[in-house]
Parts: C-alpha cells; sequence; structure tokens
C-alpha cells in the first residue's frame, strides 16, 4: 500500500444507500475501490404521529440528539431556547448547519456513555430532557439521567430496520469475500453489524475470518469477537469519513505486517 492510501484495495461500505456516498467519496480520493451492500434503511415516521406526540410532551430544557438521523428527521420539532446536546462530532455538524451553534458534545467518543461524561450533563436533577432518537434506541443515556434527577422523554423521529438484501446482492458478496475480493468491510453500528451476520448463511460466515472489519464503535469490535471469533478487527478514531478512511489504513498495513 503506498503512500498510505487505499490504492488497490476494494472497501466494502454497508451504511444505508442514502447516507453511504460521503464515505464512498472518501475511500474512492484515498485510491480505493467503493464497493456498496446497504444492510439497514431508514424510514422517517408520520410528521403528523410526531407533531401530536411533541404536543403531549412536557417544555424540554435539554434536547439530545442521538445521531445524525435524528437531527435530519427530528430538527422540524426542535424548541427554542433549550439547551442542545448531540451524542458525537457528525451530530453535531448536522446541528451547526441548522444553526444551533452551542452544542453539548463529548469531547472524545460519540456513544452515551461518552455524553454522560460531560459535565454539562451531570446536575439535570428537575430538568426536562427529550432525547430525539430512532425507533427502539438505547436505554442507557435515559436511565442514567432519570437517576441523576430528570424528567425523560423519548421522541422517536425514524425507523431502523435490516434491508431486505436481494439474493443478488448476497451471492455476489460471497463470492467477492471467496475470492479476497473485498480488503475490508465498514460497519458502522450493532445494528449493522447483526444485519451483516444475518445476510451470510450460517455455514458461510466463517468467510468473513479472512477480511478485516473496520468500525468506529468499540461496541461492535467487542460484539464481532464474540459473533464469528477469528475476524480481524480494527477500530477507527471516529465515524466521519476521514476517521474511517484513517481506521482503514492502519487495519491494512496491520494486514501486511501480519
Amino acid at each position: 500500500m503506498k503512500g498510505g492510501t487505499l490504492a488497490g484495495h476494494s472497501i466494502l461500505i454497508t451504511r444505508p444507500a442514502e447516507q453511504a456516498a460521503e464515505l464512498a467519496s472518501a475511500v474512492e480520493a484515498a485510491g480505493g475501490i467503493a464497493l456498496r451492500l446497504p444492510l439497514l434503511e431508514i424510514v422517517p415516521r408520520e410528521a403528523q404521529q410526531i407533531a401530536a406526540e411533541v404536543g403531549r410532551m412536557r417544555p424540554a430544557d435539554i434536547v439530545i440528539y442521538v445521531s445524525p438521523n435524528a437531527v435530519r428527521h427530528g430538527f422540524e420539532w426542535h424548541p427554542k431556547s433549550v439547551e442542545t446536546a448531540a451524542i458525537g462530532p457528525t451530530t453535531r455538524a448536522e446541528l451547526n448547519l441548522r444553526g444551533i451553534a452551542r452544542v453539548i458534545c463529548p469531547a472524545a467518543g460519540f456513544d452515551s456513555e461518552s455524553l454522560l461524561a460531560h459535565k454539562s450533563l451531570a446536575d439535570v436533577s428537575g430538568k426536562t430532557v427529550r432525547i430525539v432518537r430512532g425507533q427502539d434506541g438505547r436505554e442507557l443515556l435515559g436511565n442514567m439521567l432519570r437517576e441523576r434527577g430528570a424528567r425523560v422523554d423519548y421522541l422517536a423521529t425514524y425507523l431502523r430496520r435490516p434491508r431486505r438484501v436481494p439474493d443478488n446482492e448476497i451471492r455476489q458478496f460471497e463470492n467477492r469475500l471467496r475470492r479476497g475480493e473485498i480488503s475490508c468491510i465498514t460497519v458502522m453500528s450493532g445494528a449493522a453489524l447483526d444485519s451483516l451476520i444475518a445476510a451470510l448463511p450460517a455455514a458461510h460466515r466463517g468467510l468473513l475470518q479472512q477480511t478485516r472489519l473496520v468500525t468506529p464503535s468499540s461496541r461492535v469490535l467487542k460484539n464481532i469477537t464474540e459473533m464469528v471469533p477469528g475476524v480481524p478487527a480494527t477500530l477507527a478514531p471516529g465515524p466521519r469519513p476521514d476517521d474511517m478512511i484513517l481506521g482503514l489504513i492502519a487495519g491494512l498495513k496491520q494486514d501486511n505486517t501480519e
């Protein structure tokens, strides 16, 4: 691999179709070949349903967005004059684009644990916190804020569900794995990992052991070693495209030294 680039390497991107372009462009700019296999799909909830739920909620003191999708599909109902928090830098960037300059955000990390460590959420007793998220998200953030004395409301603005991957795409994926034509697979979340494992027949999941997985999530890193032992995996420094490119380059360098 020359000059720290992805030249000559095919990278499989598993993000939802409408969110894959930025990472694909970054892979290609680094000299790689971007392959796409969307494993999840994002479906916005009906605006009338969301509006009705917001109308029944208590006025919020703090609004937390747990993903860029939460901003894209929920900012329409953002209250005025509230503190605003983001789970990580990509979510904060979406808020910045919509005119929210001051955002509570972890200095490092991009998960519930990192956000909970922020000093601005240390004392929330008596405050109402609205968590904007997808349907059936993690409960850790809300549970911990309640333990700190906050009143917590959830506002689900979209559904994240496994995509029904056509049989021909599955066969093409398997064939590329067998021929060693995929250098790395990017997996951004636990839900994407679950869908990746489910996409392959149980007898063929061992094929993943010959292809490096790159993820920004320490939980995904832990889960993959439990679900398919022996899969080489690398933790990228973050979820942004530039961070993922650094993780891909680091992982491929590791492969070259093993």
